[in-house]
């Protein structure tokens, strides 16, 4: 039977942290009837006390109850399923991801199922685990897709509808495309954060890193949050998206060397002129 996006649908979550548990959320407060799978009980037992599923189980027999399944686990996960994961999932389902890299998810659950759905929701915060789901998470944020042409269109428009239902803005892109532009927009960033916290404590002697400390506001705090987050994810953005990030850190590197050397040669009108740029540029992009 097809799933209809209304309530008493009976939907999966295989993962209850920060995606998987706000999804949970968000789904059963729409009506459905939620099945999320943890690793351990212990896991389980707080995800039954946040109530982020109707039902809460180690067991992946309950996903037989469900006709739509999310994988929210983390990529290493994601990329490497265990057979009885693959094993539990009924074939006429429709199955999701909600990975940040999604030429790699392709080729692998291609071949894994039918009915498989790449897709992204773009959005976050620095919490991670059974402790992080929330309400609203995806409201008013980039849902993105990247179907092949191996993709069911009916699982495809399940996935839409859902999607919608949550509050987000549906994008279909092609898979290496968007791998590219997450790698710029997301995934650099990240490792440019994490370089500027490196530089605040490893180079810094102590009474200038308590001074900076006391002062830093909102610019320090905006451009280091990334850098702060989740480091497993850190890893696995770097480690499955490795090629466009190489290729995105040599143009910046080129941007540092440029300021760089405009810094040194007093070359203060030059260096206005990128700022001006950038400042224009800033502000067409948001």
């Amino acid at each position: 039977m097809e799933l209809k996006p209304k309530p008493s649908e009976n939907i999966g979550i295989v993962g209850l942290g920060l995606i998987g548990g706000s999804l949970g959320l968000d789904l059963q407060k729409l009506g459905y009837t939620v099945y999320g799978i943890t690793h351990r009980e212990k896991t389980a037992q707080k995800a039954r006390t946040r109530k982020l599923a109707q039902i809460v189980s180690t067991d992946l027999s309950v996903l037989n109850n469900c006709s739509l399944i999310y994988i929210a686990l983390p990529l290493e996960q994601l990329l490497n399923p265990s057979t009885a994961l693959v094993n539990a999932i009924p074939r006429n389902s429709v199955v999701t991801d909600v990975g940040s890299v999604k030429v790699p998810i392709l080729n692998t659950w291609n071949k894994l199922h039918p009915r498989f759905v790449a897709s992204h929701p773009m959005t976050g915060t620095e919490e991670s685990g059974v402790n992080a789901g929330q309400h609203n998470l995806f409201k008013n944020k980039p849902w993105v897709v990247t179907p092949s042409k191996e993709t069911d269109q009916k699982a495809l428009d399940i996935v839409h509808k859902i999607a919608l239902s949550l509050g987000s803005q549906w994008i279909s892109s092609e898979a290496q495309t968007h791998d590219e532009a997450v790698g710029l927009i997301s995934h650099l960033p990240v490792l440019i954060s994490a370089a500027l916290l490196q530089t605040l404590t490893t180079d810094v002697k102590p009474s200038l890193y308590s001074l900076a400390k006391s002062i830093a506001s909102t610019g320090f705090t905006d451009t280091s949050r990334v850098g702060g987050g989740n480091p497993e994810l850190g890893v696995s953005m770097a480690k499955f998206n490795k090629q466009n990030i190489e290729r995105h850190l040599a143009s910046y590197r080129h941007s540092l060397d440029l300021f760089e050397k405009y810094l040194l040669e007093e070359n203060w009108s030059e260096l206005e002129k990128i700022l001006i740029n950038t400042q224009k540029e800033r502000q067409k992009f948001l």
